[in-house]
């Protein structure tokens, strides 16, 4: 991709009624912070129509292109454009007039461009279009009666609406946006709005405003910026985990600096290979002070203590939640019951673009461009580093090539910041992939006990679950009483939608110096894999079809929605018939992420031999069919891709997915080691979006992460009724190389 030259000028944070580029800025009152961004987007520029701004989040220009400056990043999701489309519906936007770019990172309090649901600018948890959809409109709604208003006072009397193409008519006069919103700043804004009731945009399957640039290359992603007069720099880390530097050389050859920054000795050179290069031939001549408790980074040693905590009765719990009955003496009683563990292996990013900073650091500034979910962290990080005001800092959020959680970490931002301030220069800092994979901030591994059983009348009579897991939070300490369902410890398997006689559910911390890091669907990752196998394998013990004991337990919990999921994907799946000689079906249910999600798999077996030479037979996926219930589906297109993309990820992990530490040392370093999914391993997929369209439609719930957590317990559960085999244990292929 062909790197864009870039001069932003700096934002200037004023409160309350604004000059801007060419007129009066209108603040609307629905905005979270009565402030203007006059962000400039970091390319095409030259020869911009000049524009006015409508609050922190809208700009009209003068060939009325209205501009939506959005707070969440967009890394693929496609998140621009459904956003896009609650603007473009409430101001009768025909598609081709409205564009988006990523808002600047915000120094006010409340930040304007903070997640409504995190009082945050960030993105994750599947949250940007639940936490916007209500903010967005009403914000679009009040600039319209805004607009309306002033069009009363430029064009005189009569009624004015709002009309398709960016225009307000009373039926004999018409009037442009850019005609409107000079006058409009001056009037005082309604005290409530009425939100549209039209479906012209949103339900619709818009083409993705991000397309365009990513297919011609003038999208800017963090590893396209370039300033003037910047150097490169990358980075090289202690070979383990949690190791920081003792001794380092003062010079390198090639290089124009080294900067140690603790746990790393940045490169500074003229390219980034050169800078790659000269990081990787350090490796033997710095010296490092390593951790004296490297047990706590051993997988072995972590997995017998998780396996004794899942059995010990005795364990000191971090986390109860109760309902309902006694399980204890449910199970107790019951002739179908289970008593299984299930094991899930610590799990990379793998974002295709690698971890990567510019940034700019002078004695009065600093200007940082960047891959980021969380622009809300990188201002306090830089104020730590450079001793700054706020209103000193300035963050521009380019286009990601993937995040999955790893971007919202601030350690390659802190990098960047230290190499330029050291230096003396704009520095671009580029992660090498071995430094990326060795470096991350892993998905918690996770042991979890299941106790459940079924009564005469084939009920879900009693559940023990115990969970034991690394927790994000207890390592950070970032809540009060370290409370472990903050970071997803138990979700999905707490406040199950299933009906329980009595149910108990434990969480058990794993301490570990491995850093954590949020991953995409992160608890409901590894507990749904365990609560969905745990059905299943009762299912058999009850001799039920598991797709009918979910149903009648779904029915028994009361919720219709989850119902209509299940149904529709065992319709989709035609689960009632019989599948392809030699393979099998599995199913697997979440509710989770403000959405409900069934995914059927069909799988095969096929043999392979591992690098130590075991025969195993293993899955193979031919299919997957999932139904999704995600309440108001604002588009389509993007919620079937999300799926396809999400279970794909799901795939990806639950065969191969795995990251194992011997004394503090990860075992992957490039995709050489950690298999992903390639074209020959992807399944036939079919998706059906269900209940998510008109004006009686639930709320939007989330998508990006949704597809994940189901397809690793639908794999197992095919695998187990073809071939009579239960695999507790992922990834199913372990140790294998992307040439397996």
């Amino acid at each position: 991709m062909a790197e864009t030259d870039v001069n932003v000028s700096r934002r200037t944070v004023v409160t309350g009624v604004v000059a801007a580029a060419a007129g009066t800025a209108l603040v609307v009152p629905v905005v979270l912070s009565s402030v203007s961004n006059s962000n400039v987007s970091v390319s095409g520029t030259a020869g911009a129509p000049l524009a006015t701004a409508l609050g922190a989040y809208l700009r009209i220009d003068s060939a009325d292109t209205v501009t939506l400056l959005i707070g969440s990043t967009e890394m693929g999701q496609g998140i621009m454009t459904g956003l896009a489309q609650l603007v473009a519906e409430e101001l009768q936007l025909n598609w081709t007039q409205i564009k988006v770019e990523h808002g600047l990172a915000s120094a006010v309090w409340p930040n304007p461009f903070g997640n409504p649901i995190f009082g945050a600018q960030l993105t994750g948890g599947s949250t940007s279009m639940r936490g916007w959809y209500t903010p967005l409109r009403k914000a679009a709604a009040t600039a319209g009666q805004m607009l309306i208003a002033a069009a009363t006072v430029v064009g005189g009397a009569g009624t004015w609406i709002l009309v398709p193409g960016g225009k307000v008519s009373n039926g004999t006069k018409t009037l442009l946006f850019s005609d409107l919103v000079g006058t409009a700043a001056g009037l005082t804004p309604p005290t409530t709005v009425t939100l549209a009731t039209t479906t012209n945009v949103i339900g619709k399957r818009m083409a993705r405003v991000d397309v365009p640039a990513k297919v011609d290359g003038s999208a800017v992603f963090g590893m396209d910026v370039r300033v003037p007069g910047m150097v490169y720099a990358s980075v090289v880390h202690c070979p383990t985990l949690g190791g920081v530097v003792k001794t380092m050389p003062t010079t390198a050859s090639g290089a124009i600096a080294l900067v140690n920054l603790g746990n790393a000795v940045g490169v500074v050179a003229t390219d980034t290979w050169s800078a790659m290069t000269i990081a990787n031939s350090l490796t033997s001549k710095i010296t490092w002070t390593l951790p004296t408790n490297l047990a706590s980074r051993d997988s072995a040693s972590l997995q017998a203590t998780a396996s004794r905590l899942a059995a010990d009765p005795l364990a000191v719990l971090n986390s109860v939640k109760t309902a309902g009955g006694d399980p204890v003496a449910a199970l107790a009683s019951a002739k179908s019951k289970i008593d299984v563990t299930y094991n899930l292996p610590f799990l990379a990013h793998a974002c295709m673009e690698v971890l990567n900073c510019t940034a700019s650091v002078t004695a009065t500034s600093c200007e940082v461009w960047a891959p980021t979910q969380g622009q809300q962290f990188c201002i306090p990080t830089i104020q730590a580093i450079t001793g700054l005001a706020p209103s000193a800092i300035t963050v521009h959020t380019t286009f990601l090539g993937g995040g999955l959680g790893r971007k919202i970490e601030q350690d390659y931002i802190g990098q960047a910041v230290k190499i330029a301030k050291a230096v003396g220069k704009p520095v671009k800092l580029i992660w090498s992939r071995k430094q990326d994979f060795q470096n991350d901030m892993y998905r918690p591994c996770a042991t979890i006990r299941v106790q459940a059983s079924l009564d005469a009348n084939k009920a879900l009579s009693g559940l023990i679950y115990r969970n034991v897991s690394p927790s994000i939070n207890i390592q950070r300490n970032t809540k009060p009483g370290n409370n472990p369902e903050d970071t997803g410890a138990i979700a999905g398997a707490a406040d199950l939608p299933y009906a329980i006689g009595g149910q108990r559910i434990e969480y058990v911390p794993l301490i570990t110096d491995i850093p954590l890091g949020y991953w995409r669907s992160v608890g409901e990752s590894y507990n749904t894999f365990a609560v969905e196998s745990a059905l299943d394998e009762l299912a058999l013990s009850g001799g039920l079809d598991p797709m009918e004991l979910r149903r009648s337990l779904l029915v028994a919990g009361g919720d219709s929605r989850a119902v209509a999921v299940l149904d529709a994907v065992k319709t989709l799946s035609g689960w009632t018939t019989t599948a392809t000689t030699g393979t099998a079906r599995g199913v697997a249910f979440l509710k989770g992420f403000g959405s409900y999600i069934a995914v059927v798999a069909q799988v095969s077996q096929t043999t392979v031999t591992t690098a130590s030479r075991t025969t195993l037979i293993i899955p193979k996926v031919t299919k997957l069919f999932c139904a999704i219930d995600c309440g108001l589906a604002i588009n389509p297109d993007q919620i079937e891709s999300q799926m396809e993309g999400g279970l794909l990820h799901g795939l990806s992990a639950a065969m191969w997915g795995q990251v194992t530490f011997a004394n503090g040392v990860p075992s992957v370093s490039n995709f050489s080691n950690y298999r992903v999914a390639k074209a020959g391993d992807t399944p036939t997929i079919a998706v059906s979006i269900v209940g998510g369209t008109g004006p009686t439609a639930a709320a939007p719930g989330g998508v990006g992460e949704t597809g994940v957590p189901c397809v690793a317990p639908a794999i197992a559960n095919a695998f187990a009724k073809l071939t009579k085999t239960r695999l507790r244990t992922l990834p199913f292929y372990p140790g294998a190389s992307m040439g397996d």
